[in-house]
């Protein structure tokens, strides 16, 4: 599909901050300025930037000058294109932070590089939530408590340390504490090591941090680190409100199409829901709808306490008159629950969202007051998928989010329905190829108009080499699970694909297939001086994890501590490699979102991703030999050498028969689909 090829670049981060309009915008007008120069210096920049809409109004050339000179002083430096990018994104932040920016990103999904106030009332309470759960760490308790009215939680991210222990504390057993560098003073290498495996990490359980980087966690900036730690919070505290954690929410519900409508729905809807549940039952007339304006009053709060703990009620805070007050009396008696004070009576009145819902949250997870009913909750739990359906879902799910998508998905098979969440996916891996004129954005009431994205969806797929055997756009709409979720594998792999065929953006080759990365992984291990290697992405003996280990130490030789490896013969040594092989590869770079089960049980699609994201990570750093399979004393991503080691990576290590490609039995291959047998493509055939 070189029709869809964009602008691609070979910082990840820096690509996520644009979309790729702006991308060929901007490049240009820098090819332009180059062609007409012969190149392009930080001097050019103040006139270039100086006619675009976005700084023409806040901006004249001498103050675009002047930021430029702040961070470059000698306006004659040749800068290439990334450069130039980062220069813009430099100067656009000034312009947000002239024009006045929004204060707070908790109840938001995505946490953004614009300048924002610092909201004291949330850092103080996310200092405390900080001291509270990792008082007892081994590690941080010498460091704790913190003072909220310091900048010490700012000091104390930078080594990276901080933001790990507090993942795992949301989404417990996310970081291999094996994997965190722990020294009292840390070098550079290892400082960045701790921030991107904390990135990569928060990625996994759910942030959505397209817009961070590992420099402004070195830096701690502090918008993005209470951006990233309210995120973090947030996915701890509202982790029960899942049918599968909490089977007793089914009782919010009256029948089978309501409980599909509710496991649907983002944890905060969940949680109003239950509120208004509980509400309603008191006698309370209002409806809440958020977390800010309806409940400043404390009346609901009021209400809500003494339906669900009547043994603390106090009726009379009801007839105080003075919020402020009344507010208090809410918060004594949510105390006597062993409910944390994430926000002070000054908070409700004010109407903080994010500390609102933090405060509700922790009501829930200590009293939900639910029934047991048993009927119901087994109801509820026919109603969630097996095990590996479930594990599939939320690997998708992570990383369609991590992707920088506008509509944050909750729930694959029932935010996939619509089909714009997949045309808004389709638009990022594949850009130009949505025809937006013809889609029809959420919410949307005409079921004809979902089957019309959807059906735009199937056609890009065909269009892209995607296997869709028989299968029409209202097959998502209907939420066939099976042939969603071999859509999204092949949505998946075909990015992964594209990635490592853009590292070779300079040379003629030939396609990155899957026998490609296969033989990369093999003779990566082999030139080492490993000994072990794998016969397909479903070969058995990989269960044991040493395979990956030896892959991870042959790129980068310092990042594997082998005296923490296993020989991985029983359950709990196999748990342990796959769980640090994890860890690792994250802290390398690798952003992937497999569980330490997908290596134990060698599920081959899991297995190709991790395989790939490592091989695209050591692509990466450098022209490597094609021959000797290591790093080359010179060379760029860009380089020749690259372009060689991807065009013509050797076959040594395995046949063509041994390096068999990821295939997906399920849904099967249509054996009259030659073309999509060879390239490996699980073919996506309706029944």
């Amino acid at each position: 599909m070189s029709g869809f090829v964009g602008v691609h670049l070979s910082d990840p981060w820096l690509q996520s901050q644009f979309t790729q309009v702006e991308l060929r915008t901007l490049k240009s007008r820098f090819i332009s300025k180059k062609n007409e120069a012969g190149k392009v210096t930080v001097g050019d920049l103040p006139p270039i930037f100086a006619k675009l809409k976005a700084f023409s109004e806040m901006f004249n050339e001498d103050e675009i000058r002047a930021v430029m000179q702040e961070s470059n002083t000698n306006l004659e430096d040749e800068i290439d294109f990334e450069s130039f990018l980062r220069a813009f994104l430099n100067l656009q932040a000034r312009a947000t932070a002239k024009s006045g920016g929004s204060k707070s990103s908790f109840l938001k999904a995505a946490t953004t590089t614009v300048q924002h106030a610092i909201n004291v009332s949330e850092k103080s309470s996310y200092v405390a939530h900080i001291n509270s759960y990792l008082a007892e760490d081994p590690f941080m308790k010498d460091f704790l408590p913190i003072d909220p009215s310091t900048n010490a939680l700012f000091d104390l991210v930078k080594d990276g340390v901080l933001l790990c222990k507090l993942i795992n504390v949301a989404v417990p057993g996310t970081i291999d504490d094996r994997a965190i560098n722990t020294k009292r003073v840390l070098n550079p290498w290892e400082r960045n090591e701790n921030h991107t495996l904390c990135l990569n990490s928060a990625k996994a359980i759910g942030c959505t941090v397209v817009n961070i980087g590992t420099q402004d966690l070195v830096e701690a900036r502090p918008h993005l680190v209470l951006g990233l730690i309210s995120q973090i919070i947030k996915i701890q505290l509202l982790a029960d409100l899942d049918l599968k954690k909490t089977p007793q929410l089914v009782e919010l519900v009256d029948d089978s199409k309501d409980v599909e409508e509710l496991m649907g729905l983002p944890p905060e809807k969940v949680l109003l829901k239950w509120m208004n549940f509980h509400l309603k039952k008191a006698g309370y007339e209002k409806e809440v709808t958020n977390f800010s304006s309806d409940v400043k009053s404390g009346e609901a709060y009021a209400y809500l306490l003494n339906a669900l703990a009547p043994e603390h009620a106090t009726p009379n805070t009801l007839d105080v008159k003075d919020p402020k007050k009344r507010a208090n009396m809410v918060l004594e008696q949510a105390e006597k629950l062993d409910c944390k004070r994430y926000l002070t009576p000054n908070d409700i009145v004010e109407g903080s969202p994010n500390l609102n819902l933090a405060f509700v949250a922790q009501i829930f997870q200590h009293r939900n007051g639910l029934s047991v009913d048993s009927k119901k909750i087994s109801f509820a739990e026919m109603m969630t998928d097996d095990t590996q359906t479930s594990r599939e879902e939320r690997c998708f799910r992570l990383w369609m989010n991590s992707l920088g998508i506008a509509h944050y998905v909750n729930h694959v098979f029932e935010d996939v329905r619509t089909g714009w969440v997949l045309l808004e996916v389709l638009d990022k891996i594949a850009p130009g190829s949505v025809n937006w004129k013809h889609a029809t954005k959420p919410p949307i009431k005409m079921p004809f108009r979902k089957v019309e994205n959807c059906n735009q969806v199937v056609k890009i797929g065909k269009e892209l080499k995607f296997s869709l055997v028989n299968v029409a756009g209202n097959d998502i709409v209907q939420g066939n699970k099976k042939l969603i979720l071999a859509f999204l594998w092949q949505l998946m792999r075909f990015t992964m694909l594209q990635l490592l065929k853009n590292l070779r953006s300079h040379s003629q080759g030939k396609e990155i297939t899957d026998s490609d990365i296969l033989n990369w992984a093999n003779n990566k291990v082999k030139k080492a001086g490993r000994t072990s290697q794998m016969d397909s992405f479903k070969d058995k003996n990989l269960s044991n994890g040493i395979f990956f280990l030896e892959l991870l130490s042959s790129v980068e030789p310092r990042v594997v501590n082998w005296s923490l490896v296993t020989k991985g013969e029983t359950d709990e040594e196999k748990k342990l490699n796959a769980t640090y092989i994890i860890s690792v590869a994250r802290k390398l770079g690798c952003s992937i979102f497999l569980l330490p089960e997908d290596i134990i049980e060698v599920n081959q699609k899991m297995i190709l991703t991790l395989t790939a994201s490592i091989m695209y990570w050591s692509l990466q750093q450098g022209g490597e030999s094609e021959t000797e399979g290591s790093p080359s004393a010179e060379g760029s991503v860009d380089g020749e050498t690259l372009s060689n080691e991807l065009g013509n990576l050797t076959m040594e290590g395995a046949s063509t028969e041994e390096s068999s490609q990821v295939e997906n039995s399920e849904p099967s291959l249509n054996s009259n689909d030659k073309s999509t047998a060879e390239a490996g493509l699980p073919a996506v055939e309706k029944e």
